[in-house]
This record gives structure tokens, sequence and C-alpha cells, in this order.
């Protein structure tokens, strides 16, 4: 039975890309400021499932709910546009500059100051606007532009926030960085996300519960500690094992 509090759900969610079978009738529902993240191996299905959370992907059978409405019903530029989207690689508009960049959402919502919420977003992920808003994303490290595709998708205040492999490609002082960052600004923030990774030290010390999927199917769903302590299927307690995170 899906809790009151449940923010993002999927019932039943199946999805196919030609032969490839990418979910296979995924239940998961997210509560209201928790962060869960999907693990698993590549093709596991674990993008998927959160591109279905604001229809950049839609599934085949099932169905998604945000906020207790149907997915299929919402219209999709309007759902991206209120739920935060940080993409692999950050996505980034080259030729725009850091601010331009981070105030397209509010912009596009018509919120009031869109210029005025991205100097504070970027000033909540560390960057100072006086600094870095002028400046083009080739201008940044590889960490400083994961900081602003972060600040992009908090500028219009959203609930909730998607992330997909954001920290994926940066050195590992970098990304324990972020990692930090990221911490600091949900404890601060309290919106509510879902995080795409394949490593499960990441999901670990940003989740309050970690969905682990294969070929499509969730083998388990718990927070770090019991899903240490109390594998439920061979496959976990074997990425366990090779992860060297098992007790």
């Amino acid at each position: 039975m899906s809790r009151p509090s449940a923010v993002l759900r999927a019932e039943g969610v199946s999805k196919r890309f030609a032969a490839v079978v990418a979910l296979d009738r995924v239940t998961l529902e997210v509560a209201r400021g928790e962060c869960v993240a999907l693990i698993g191996e590549s093709g596991s299905g674990k993008s998927t499932l959160l591109r279905c959370f604001n229809r950049l992907t839609d599934p085949d059978a099932g169905r998604v709910l945000v906020d207790g409405e149907d997915a299929a019903g919402l219209d999709p530029i309007a759902l991206r546009r209120r739920v935060g989207y940080v993409p692999q690689e950050g996505g980034l508009l080259p030729h725009w500059t850091v601010r331009r960049n981070v105030a397209l959402v509010p912009w596009l919502r018509g919120a009031e100051g869109p210029l005025v919420r991205a100097d504070r977003a970027l000033a909540l992920v560390g960057l100072e606007p006086a600094e870095y808003g002028d400046r083009r994303p080739r201008e940044l490290s590889g960490g400083q532009r994961q900081r602003v595709a972060v600040a992009r998708a908090l500028a219009a205040e959203p609930d909730v926030v998607l992330l997909d492999e954001p920290f994926g490609a940066l050195d590992a002082i970098t990304r324990a960085d972020l990692q930090e960052a990221f911490h600091g600004l949900r404890n601060d923030l309290r919106f509510t996300a879902v995080l795409v990774t394949h490593d499960l030290d990441e999901a670990f010390l940003l989740a309050d519960r970690v969905a682990v999927l294969r070929r499509g199917v969730v083998e388990q769903v718990a927070p770090p500690d019991l899903l240490r302590s109390e594998p439920a299927t061979p496959y976990v307690r074997e990425l366990l094992r090779r992860a060297r995170v098992a007790r």
C-alpha cells in the first residue's frame, strides 16, 4: 500500500526498447523529503526508471504518480519545469553564461527575478555569483560544471530533484567534495531526491534507502544498514561482496 507521504510512485512499470526489457513490473515509492538511490550494473534499468518520473521516458505498462497524480495525464513540459533534473555530464548550454544556464527554468516558469534566483542557487552550491556567473561552461572545471548543473536543478526551488550519475565522471577528490555539498543541500533544503549511481559507497553515503536493480527488476529496497546486514537475494549479496561493503 502506498504511504500518504509518497511524492513519487512507480506501480508495476514496464518498459521495453525493441528486444531489450529495460523495466519489468517495477514498483517503487519515494517519500517526501527522502533520498532514494537506484543502484545496479549498466543496463539494469536505473536511468530508465528515473526518466519515467519526469516523462523523458513513458512506460509501456503500469503507471507513475507524481504527488498522487498520474504522470500520463500531466503535460510533460510543465512536469519537467517543476521537477529538478541533473543529467549525466550536466547538460549545460555551452554558449550561455553560467548565470543564464542556472536561470533557465525559473525564467521558463515565469518566476519573479530569475537571475536573482540563479545567483542564490549558485551560492548554495559553493560558487560565488560575482566570480562565476559571467563565465561560460568551458571556462570551468568538471566539478564546477557539475555544481552549476545542480544549481540549475535547484534554482526554481523544486520539491523533487532527479540526478542521473551526477558525480560519476569526476576525480575522487572532486567527487567527495560534491557528495558533501549535496548532503549539505539536502539537510538545508529538504527536497525529495532520486539518485542514480553505480557506486554503492556513494549510495550508502547519500541515500535514506537504496533500490538494487538487475535486468529491469527491483531485487531489494532497504536502508543502507539493512541492505548490508540482510541482503534479500544472492545477487544483492554478491553485489555487496564485490563492492566490499558487506558486513
